[in-house]
């Protein structure tokens, strides 16, 4: 019988949902009432799944909601604009814009618009700036996510050897900034990578956002690593697979996050966590009387 540890990010995300409903309890009873608008630009499928997912996670909790839709035809000064009256409404907690954007509009752009203690999603410059300097209270929402599960399962990765496949802006690059800071040893790699395998086999933890289905098998890793599938591809049969062959390699490691019910729950909790977080720093609370463990 198999000892792997399933990292259940679904179940834990539940159960933080609980604590966050009760810390917006709390903030109400000091007339603070988070609110949280998404703005979506154009007609985007996906799009409008995941923000249905943010409403029904933020009414739940206890947010004030509000999606604001937007044409594709927008400019990116009058997106700006829009993003300016939200930050100037001392109502509105904290704001994302839904990526993908349409082509025409610049997401850097878009993302520096908005202000640093409104930016739930964590990409702000300031604040992964903040993340590079280790003061950082805002983070990307995925990898928070990350450090949340492996706290909550008392995981310490101090000290331990980490591989990180990917260096995307939105994981892979805070991810390894955040493990660094907190005392691992990080070596990061990518679809480039030369002799990939030579990173992965001597890794205590391997965390994979690639995009790349099954792209690291059972032969990859040594016995009793930990491994975080941060990938979620749909297969030509329809099924959603991570980068880890998690069958292949379940047997092997010591914890694994499944796909799906990993990191995307957390995902979406941490942005929930955030939304609490901006307005503990605008109105000058601290945070950890709302949220326990909040300090990453």
């Amino acid at each position: 019988m198999s000892k792997t540890l399933v990292l259940d990010g679904k179940q834990l995300s539940l159960q933080l949902r609980e604590e966050y409903k009760h810390a917006v309890e709390k903030l109400k009873g000091k007339h603070i009432i988070p609110k949280l608008v998404v703005i979506t630009v154009g007609e985007d499928p996906a799009s409008k799944i995941y923000v249905g997912q943010k409403e029904k996670t933020a009414q739940y909790i206890g947010f004030d909601f509000e999606w604001l839709t937007l044409e594709d035809s927008i400019t990116q000064a009058e997106l700006h604009e829009t993003i300016e009256g939200l930050n100037d409404d001392p109502t509105v907690t904290g704001m994302i814009v839904q990526f993908p954007l349409p082509k025409h509009l610049s997401q850097v752009a878009v993302t520096e618009v908005i202000r640093p203690d409104k930016d739930v999603d964590g990409f702000h410059p300031y604040n992964m700036g903040k993340i590079v300097e280790g003061t950082g209270d805002l983070y990307p929402c995925t990898p928070r996510g990350i450090l949340r599960l492996l706290d909550r399962y008392n995981i310490d990765i101090k000290g331990k050897d980490v591989t990180v496949v990917g260096y995307s802006q939105i994981v892979g690059k805070p991810l390894s900034i955040l493990l660094a800071n907190k005392g691992s040893t990080v070596t990061i790699t990518h679809l480039l990578t030369r002799e990939l395998h030579q990173h992965l086999i001597h890794a205590d933890v391997v965390m994979v956002a690639a995009g790349s289905p099954h792209l690291v098998k059972e032969e990859d890793l040594k016995e009793g690593a930990i491994v975080i599938d941060v990938g979620i591809n749909r297969l030509d049969d329809g099924k959603l697979v991570g980068d880890v062959d998690y069958e292949g390699v379940f047997d092997k490691v010591s914890a694994i996050t499944p796909v799906p019910g990993g990191v995307g729950p957390m995902t979406v909790a941490m942005l929930m966590e955030q939304t609490i977080l901006c307005a503990c720093i605008q109105h000058g609370l601290n945070s950890e009387d709302y949220i326990d463990g909040v300090s990453l």
